[in-house]
């Protein structure tokens, strides 16, 4: 077996600093599993090249990535202002409704969401830019709403929105995210980050829409507002895996509340089987700084102790200095968290099939092994999926596949190491194909003990069996 073996994934997010071959070519020998197309900004003809990109240089340094594309969502923002609006605290500021007309007696800016007059209530809060300016509604009409200033800054153009505790009535997905989707689809995505998800419904939302394009691509539910925590539950069932967005969301709650709050994300993602993910502001220091701070590194730290899936990079290797340092921080951090956490598996997972509590069985026999590992075979991912959820630490889990997207797929479960094989018609010969293949790669020793998820033939009927295999010399 490796020496060391990292069970907790890592996402970088494409953008303009590491976009050259060499960059992409060290990040994702560094061991990035999944690169995040970000679809705020994007074309759809970036999409197609950096996808073409990615494949290119996967196969140059012969260690494959999945990508995911996160589609933009429903935003409210502010329109576009001919100069800097310079708030001072107990000014007023007017927001009105694209298309209609502005009282004229303050400053005022237009505002995306025809909806926005109707949702908000008086004495509401808005936030605007990040939580940067913090407005009070004093009075409203159908059009228009006049706001008083009570943190000061400067209003630029097109800046974010939110609505702390207000469930606005946006679509689950908008025109710009359809036709995004329609060009990550063509380009061959493996996953798509649902931004703003609020209810269960939302996934389903999406899920038809991909359904009608032919995608199989897995859902990941990006909780981002109170709507999105207070449903979780429903949002984790209905979603493929969830993202802890803690941008938006840590302007939408209390943010001493936000530790919380991510725990319980993660808790709630670990109790369903679902992959969970952690993001934003990771390392945020280090798009400027060669090394993180000690309160990042704490952060990184707790996401790994808490067992989630996956870690995140946004700007650190979009537009940072230092994208490669960045991932190699999240090595770092993961290699020295993941010895110290307690080896019990996961107790919470509710297995209802048969099959999923055999292996459960599998992680015991092979937690009880020294120098083991777990070896699967699957078509659709569900057993290497469950075998994650289970958290056996130190315990690799060889998940082979005949199905190139599949396998994919199988790069974001915490644990799962992928691996494209063809499959014989006899299960036999497939178990000491993929048995060989891991020999001859160095992911096992000869002599080391193996715990096999197969099927087998017994008086002509397929059934499902756990087995015990020594590598052979």
């Amino acid at each position: 077996m490796p020496d060391y073996y990292r069970h907790t994934k890592i996402i970088a997010t494409l953008g303009p600093a590491t976009e050259s071959k060499e960059m992409l070519s060290s990040l994702i020998t560094a061991g990035v599993d999944i690169l995040r197309l970000n679809m705020a900004h994007a074309t759809h003809k970036w999409v197609a090249d950096a996808m073409w990109f990615i494949r290119e240089v996967s196969n140059e340094v012969g260690r494959h990535v999945a990508v995911m594309m996160d589609v933009k969502g429903p935003e409210i923002r502010t329109g576009a202002v001919e100069e800097p609006i310079d708030l001072k605290a107990g000014d007023l500021i007017e927001f009105y409704i694209d298309g209609a007309e502005p009282t004229g007696d303050i400053p005022a800016v237009s505002v995306n969401y025809e909806g926005l007059p109707g949702e908000l209530l008086i004495a509401s809060t808005v936030l605007v830019d990040s939580g940067l300016i913090q407005l009070k509604v004093l009075d409203k009409d159908d059009e228009r709403i006049r706001l008083e200033v009570l943190t000061p800054g400067t209003l630029t153009s097109r800046r974010h929105i939110n609505l702390p505790g207000i469930e606005v009535h946006l679509p689950a997905i908008t025109e710009k995210d359809k036709n995004d989707l329609k060009a990550g689809v063509e380009a061959g995505i493996d996953f798509v980050a649902l931004s703003f998800v609020r209810q269960a419904d939302d996934v389903r939302v999406l899920r038809e829409f991909l359904d009608g394009l032919g995608s199989k691509a897995r859902i990941i539910a990006k909780i981002e507002d109170q709507a999105g925590v207070r449903n979780m539950k429903e949002i984790v069932k209905a979603a493929d895996g969830i993202m802890v967005a803690r941008g938006d969301l840590g302007i939408e709650i209390d943010y001493h509340k936000l530790p919380l709050v991510q725990t319980k994300l993660i808790r709630a993602s670990q109790k369903e089987g679902k992959p969970v993910i952690v993001a934003t502001h990771m390392l945020e220091s280090m798009i400027s700084s060669p090394m993180p701070t000690r309160a990042e590194v704490s952060d990184v730290s707790h996401a790994v102790r808490e067992q989630a899936d996956a870690v995140m990079l946004s700007g650190e290797t979009t537009t940072g200095q230092y994208p490669l340092e960045s991932v190699n921080v999240f090595k770092n951090i993961i290699q020295s968290i993941e010895p110290t956490i307690d080896r019990a598996l996961n107790k919470t997972i509710k297995l209802k099939e048969p099959k999923a509590k055999m292996l459960r069985s599998a992680a015991v026999l092979a937690n009880d092994l020294d120098d083991s590992g777990i070896v699967v075979f699957t078509r659709s991912g569900f057993l290497a999926y469950v075998l994650g959820a289970l958290r056996p630490h130190g315990i690799p889990i060889y998940a082979f596949t005949d199905i190139e997207s599949n396998f994919r797929q199988l790069l974001l479960p915490w644990g799962v190491e992928p691996f494209l094989i063809e499959f014989s018609e006899d299960p036999e010969e497939t178990i000491q194909n993929a048995l060989g293949y891991l020999k001859r790669k160095n992911w096992v020793k000869a002599g080391s003990w193996l715990v096999v998820i197969t099927n087998a033939l017994a008086d002509e009927k397929i059934i499902d069996t756990l087995q015990l295999r020594q590598v052979e010399e």
